[in-house]
């Protein structure tokens, strides 16, 4: 079975987008906070990988000391989950600088700006997005 990772903090979109996963038959690895989205990556580079993500969708604010860009960061590290498709996403409106340092920091292949895109549109974006990264 397919799997992808969100780490999303506000309730609303978690439920949305973990809904949408399980419309589209995909298996969702979730997290509210970069902490944990990280110990679960130590874990899975420690041998424990049951469930190897081919997409991680990240909030870039997240509560604690981890940022979303920290954990994609942390992604591209990882001799597993190194080859995931790294998507950002923030509500808040940055400069094209910030922007730039986000996606720089997490190697990242997508950004989007909250609402995300309605779910087909969002559903073709993220398959667009892992289609290039396997190439």
């Amino acid at each position: 079975m397919t799997t992808w990772m969100l780490v999303e903090d506000e309730p609303g979109m978690y439920e949305m987008v973990l809904a949408m996963y399980e419309i589209l038959g995909i298996n969702g690895v979730s997290f509210t906070n970069g902490e944990d989205a990280l110990a679960w990556i130590d874990e899975v580079d420690n041998g424990y990988a049951d469930e190897v993500p081919e997409l991680a969708l990240l909030d870039i604010r997240l509560p604690g000391d981890a940022s979303g860009p920290d954990v994609g960061a942390r992604l591209r590290r990882s001799p597993t989950l190194k080859n995931a498709a790294i998507v950002l996403m923030t509500a808040y409106r940055l400069t094209p600088d910030e922007e730039k340092a986000c996606i720089n920091h997490a190697k990242a292949d997508l950004f989007l700006q909250k609402p995300l895109p309605k779910q087909p549109e969002l559903t073709a974006l993220l398959h667009e997005v892992i289609a290039k990264r396997r190439k």
